[in-house]
């Protein structure tokens, strides 16, 4: 089971707000996922990025591969 930390898009069209969550590889985008970590809002000035940082890490120790958007996400709030 290949495991992901990646964003799963939430709100209305035109209106994107994201929740960062572990998933299996195999789900689709915004189906299924194990457990929700964090949150990812783009429309507000600056984006809004929360995240449990002890969980991420706890994921990423255990396998979870972020995506690279995640990824890049992680780099700029100093999570990785």
């Amino acid at each position: 089971m290949a495991v992901k930390i990646r964003l799963r898009r939430m709100g209305a069209k035109k209106t994107p707000f994201y929740r960062v969550v572990v998933a299996d590889s195999r789900y689709p985008r915004d189906g299924r996922f194990i457990e929700e970590i964090g949150t990812y809002n783009p429309l507000t000035d600056p984006s809004e990025f929360k995240v449990d940082v002890e969980k991420a890490k706890k994921w990423i120790a255990n396998g979870a591969q972020p995506t690279d958007t995640v990824k890049e996400l992680f780099k700029k709030n100093n999570i990785i």
